[in-house]
């Protein structure tokens, strides 16, 4: 197997939620192929940041130069797990793949992309449109956009910016930690607000699956009424496959 290393703390929440998926994922492979308890799963490094800083170190959009302090304390973090002997790296978060080109810079172990993995699930669910919802990083950048058109995929345009700052605002105090006893409803009022019938929601944050705990290791489910892509699912999905076959 091939070890893995996970650079998680945004948030930590969703970090111990790809730990336990990772885990979990393992055992039901090697329980398929017959092998006796104690079940093995991968050999697993956690580098965790700290969010309070990423945060006050974000950037401005279009503004490279105004995002290497961000960049720095991600690459430092591959770094790390590349010394103690991963193999290749995940990052337990949506909004650092949007600096990921700038993150794997002097990084020689391979980095799992969560855009690829989604988009290749939202492919498989055979939805021709989705609606990205994220931090106000992710839904203002066109990465997912980008890479969901090279699947023939059609994201929404960029919602106004009191309706991204509303979502920013639910994920910090909704979603911090884990999902609160509101949260699942208030994304759920957004989500009618915003997708229209037949769109895939994307949950772009990986803290937003947690509002769905019955789906949490589905890349792809239906709920409520929405046909809903779990990023962090897929994601999980990827580093399992390269590391138990890759």
């Amino acid at each position: 197997m091939k070890k893995i290393g996970i650079l998680g703390g945004v948030g930590w929440a969703s970090t111990v939620d790809y730990y336990r998926a990772i885990a979990q994922g393992a055992g039901r492979y090697f329980a398929d192929l017959g092998h006796g308890s104690p079940l093995p799963i991968p050999p697993m490094t956690i580098e965790s940041v700290t969010q309070a800083k990423t945060r006050a170190l974000r950037g401005v959009a279009g503004d490279e130069a105004s995002w290497a302090e961000f960049d720095a304390v991600f690459r430092e973090a591959l770094l790390t797990l590349e010394r103690a002997g991963c193999d290749f790296g995940i990052i337990a978060s949506n909004t650092p793949h949007a600096r990921l080109h700038a993150i794997r810079q002097g990084v020689a172990m391979p980095i799992l992309s969560i855009f690829d993995a989604t988009a290749e699930a939202t492919a498989s669910a055979g939805a021709s449109s989705a609606l990205v919802l994220g931090t106000a990083v992710t839904m203002q950048a066109t990465d997912y956009a980008d890479r969901l058109a090279k699947e023939g995929i059609t994201a929404n345009d960029r919602l106004p910016e009191p309706e991204i700052a509303e979502m920013q605002a639910m994920i910090d105090s909704e979603f911090y930690g884990g999902a609160s006893d509101t949260a699942r409803t208030r994304l759920l009022t957004f989500c009618n607000k915003h997708a229209t019938p037949g769109t895939a929601v994307l949950l772009a944050c990986t803290e937003l699956p947690l509002a769905f705990p019955d789906h949490l290791d589905d890349p792809v489910f239906k709920s409520d009424g929405h046909l809903f892509i779990n990023p962090s699912a897929a994601h999980v999905e990827a580093a399992l496959k390269e590391a138990l076959e890759g």
